[in-house]
């Protein structure tokens, strides 16, 4: 902290001088904005889960392990979250918006772990310009900036989520309703980890630093437009494997955290192994879902 701000916090009562501490620290400012959008975010699909009822392994593979698992938590929600996530019947208004709510959920509890270093890069460059006295934007704003790009992204999986369920692609539980529709969005995810648009965007969210040092921004408009461009290079990076959510489930929570853990990780190695080898398994399991959904409609394995 600087003499500067200190002298400014100076007349405030103790509890609001360290709050204002808190806030005079970029990066620190930075951890809470991660930590707490981020909580947010699975707390609510938390909740959506609880409310929903019914065996957990009807949304997806690996989700009938939830079925062992205390569900007290369920319960507990309920009567305050008494509304049913899918839209029944032809979708209002209210339906888009409950099931917008839930993409951006989802997109702040996987994608913003993901974009935690590079958040935490801009902070500490932000530090460090403050502590020279310079004029520096908080970067909940360049959070925003970043989180408008997966708004857009939770709204165009909204609208792709409504033309499904109307081609019957996805049953009532938001669970893929055919094995080619399945295999398909694997052998896309599985495709794109090798595309050189993959590697252009993933090299740019492993390396801010140079990003943001050559792009440096003292205006809120400015940062904003920092974390749009940020926005876009994750988009890029990650979008084809937020889509295999739709082939196992949207509200397949085990397949959220592997995702979720496997983008982040993926951004902080400096290799392309683990990418390939996303590519690899994901072209796997994409075949195997084509060939065993085709033989299933073979005359004579219909039993």
């Amino acid at each position: 902290m600087t003499d500067a701000t200190r002298q400014r916090l100076d007349h405030l009562s103790p509890a609001a001088s360290r709050l204002g501490a808190v806030f005079a620290h970029p990066k620190r400012l930075a951890v809470i904005c991660v930590v707490l959008l981020t909580g947010l975010g699975w707390l609510y699909l938390g909740l959506l889960i609880g409310e929903m009822g019914g065996p957990a392994g009807g949304f997806g593979p690996g989700m009938a392990v939830l079925d062992y698992l205390p569900r007290a938590w369920a319960a507990l929600c309920s009567p305050t979250f008494g509304v049913s996530l899918m839209p029944e019947g032809a979708w209002g208004a209210s339906g888009f918006a409950l099931v917008a709510l839930m993409w951006g959920a989802m997109t702040l509890a996987m994608m913003l772990p993901s974009a935690a270093p590079m958040i935490f890069t801009y902070a500490e460059i932000a530090d460090t310009a403050a502590q020279k006295h310079e004029k520096v934007v908080s970067p909940f704003v360049l959070t925003a900036g970043y989180a408008a790009v997966w708004f857009g992204f939770a709204a165009a999986a909204t609208l792709a989520q409504y033309a499904l369920t109307r081609a019957a692609l996805l049953n009532p539980s938001m669970a893929s309703a055919s094995g080619l529709f399945s295999g398909a969005v694997f052998l896309v995810a599985g495709v794109y980890q090798f595309s050189a648009l993959k590697h252009a965007c993933l090299r740019q969210c492993r390396s801010p630093f140079p990003f943001f040092f050559t792009n440096w921004q003292t205006t809120p408009r400015g940062v904003f437009r920092l974390g749009i461009k940020q926005g876009l290079f994750c988009l890029g990076c990650c979008w084809a494997m937020m889509l295999v959510m739709f082939a196992v489930g949207i509200m397949n929570v085990v397949w959220m955290v592997a995702l979720g853990v496997l983008m982040t990780i993926e951004k902080m190695t400096v290799t392309n192994r683990l990418t390939y080898a996303i590519g690899v398994a994901a072209i796997a399991a994409g075949s195997a879902f084509v060939v065993f959904a085709v033989l299933a409609h073979l005359p004579g394995t219909a039993n």
